[in-house]
């Protein structure tokens, strides 16, 4: 350490001191007194670190100084105090979203939650028998009359469906799937490491880019227990390649005695156009597979969970699997879940009414016409602040995201910002540290707003926050340029 150092370090303020600080004062009546003696201690450790790290020692003064210390401090309390877990506006053009929560609930879907977590509920209690109930009693008969499965349960996601689907009815046993179906998906979610941790045994079928029921019926063995098809939701191989079709491992399965089981991921509940090369949770009904899973948030456009249907004494034996309490949704799920399936009784209410379904099928037509309402007021709202920024309206290919219809391209349209002396980068950050937070993309030196999954209640919030960026990033800018200036 230098004298430079040492005597910068020995410049800092105490605690105590900067705590007596007219502004620190009107922090400690706005927040509670330890918190902001805490804000302070850290202001104090961070100014210290900076220090110790090798910043430019010209700029010691303004870290060590007792006005930018309490300040460091406020800007933590107000850190702290806000939420973790945010609303932001997905400008991205990725509709199910994964880091941005995936699909968004219908307002039905969030009437039942609040509903529901206001009050005292049903969850577990039957009100024509005055007895205790099932939590599986709330969405089952609805997810039946939907899909006409026989039976139906609900847990956590669809990783927890898989598992207990394998735990239950293979533990021990080999389970027999097909290399081009040995899938991982995000957060490291492997098929392999799956039937691990249930304790099957994984035989792989036929290889990476062709498998053949002949396939199938050489790997049956004394050992065998289930049969299971997985649905490779999140990548596509193409070229000179075969699968087998559900309908013939449904028929191989009857004749050797085994269960079939369908992993479908995405679950895929209406015939939508951009659901053609989606295999459908109908046609795996259809074919007769004993127990069918697939995800509630994704294509179908509800809450996190993963949804089993099958046979009657399939479903029964994976509700009294000990895995299955671990699994289990809670009530809040459960009101969101139904709030969503009931929508799909009337399914173009449900077309209109689902955000995930309302945006995969908007038109480029109508994606223009959005942006262009959102080019307009960006502009107004500009010229308003005093903000200079390049806008225009660019065509986009937007994507389904959330390891669904990895192929499919939906032509869209993005508002694109190029900004002045701020630059791009740094009003990229600025538009995540607006309010609400703005996520989107960046290419070719230009922020682009794709509409694709921006609702229209919330372009008047992303003009405002994307003005805000641009003032901040260009001020920001600015006082670099003069500090270099001044230096």
């Amino acid at each position: 350490m230098n004298d430079q150092a040492r005597q910068a370090l020995r410049g800092l303020p105490a605690v105590e001191q900067l705590l007596e600080e007219p502004a620190a004062r009107d922090m400690a009546g706005r927040y509670p007194r330890d918190q902001v003696v805490e804000a302070v201690r850290e202001a104090v450790a961070l100014a210290r670190e900076a220090i110790l790290s090798g910043v430019d020692p010209q700029m010691w003064a303004e870290v060590v100084g007792s006005d930018r210390l309490v300040a460091a401090a406020e800007t933590l309390l107000e850190r702290w105090s806000r939420p973790h877990l945010r609303r932001v506006i997905n400008a991205t053009g990725v509709v199910v979203h994964t880091n941005l929560g995936r699909s968004q609930l219908a307002e039905p879907a969030v009437e039942r939650v609040l509903e529901v977590a206001r009050s005292y509920n049903t969850l577990e209690y039957d009100l024509y028998a005055g007895t205790r109930g099932s939590r599986h009693d709330h969405v089952d008969a609805l997810l039946c009359r939907l899909t006409g499965a026989e039976a139906a349960m609900v847990v956590n996601n669809n990783a927890a469906a898989v598992l207990l689907i394998i735990s239950a009815l293979a533990a021990g046993k080999e389970v027999l799937v097909s290399r081009g179906q040995l899938v991982e998906i995000g957060g490291s979610f492997r098929i392999p490491d799956i039937m691990r941790l249930s304790g099957a045994r994984l035989v792989e079928v036929g290889t990476t880019n062709k498998t053949h029921p002949s396939d199938y019926e050489t790997a049956i063995t004394s050992e065998t227990a289930l049969l299971l098809r997985v649905h490779t939701s999140n990548f596509k191989i193409l070229g000179f390649t075969e699968e087998v079709a559900i309908e013939e491992l449904v028929s191989l399965g009857a004749a050797w005695g085994l269960p079939v089981a369908d992993d479908l991921g995405s679950g895929a509940l209406l015939p939508l156009d951009i659901f053609r090369d989606e295999p459908s949770v109908a046609a795996s009904l259809r074919a007769g597979v004993d127990v069918v899973c697939f995800s509630g948030d994704k294509l179908l456009g509800g809450p996190q969970a993963g949804i089993l249907l099958g046979r009657p004494e399939v479903i029964a034996t994976l509700r009294r699997h000990p895995l299955a309490r671990a699994v289990r949704v809670d009530k809040m799920t459960l009101a969101a879940l139904e709030g969503t399936l009931q929508l799909y009784r009337d399914p173009e209410a449900a077309r209109r009414a689902i955000p995930t379904l309302r945006y995969l099928e908007r038109t480029s037509a109508e994606t223009e016409a959005l942006a262009g309402v959102v080019l307009e007021r960006l502009r107004r709202r500009c010229d308003e602040a005093g903000v200079a920024a390049g806008l225009a309206v660019e065509p986009t290919r937007a994507k389904a995201g959330g390891g669904s219809l990895p192929l499919l391209e939906i032509p869209s349209h993005a508002v694109t910002v190029r900004p002045g002396a701020g630059g791009v980068v740094a009003l990229e950050a600025a538009v995540r540290d607006a309010s609400p937070p703005v996520v989107a993309r960046v290419a070719q030196d230009a922020l682009y707003l794709d509409v694709l999954a921006l609702a229209d209640s919330e372009v008047p919030e992303l003009v405002e926050s994307v003005v805000w960026a641009l003032a901040r990033s260009g001020a920001a800018d600015s006082e670099a340029d003069h500090r270099g200036a001044d230096a």
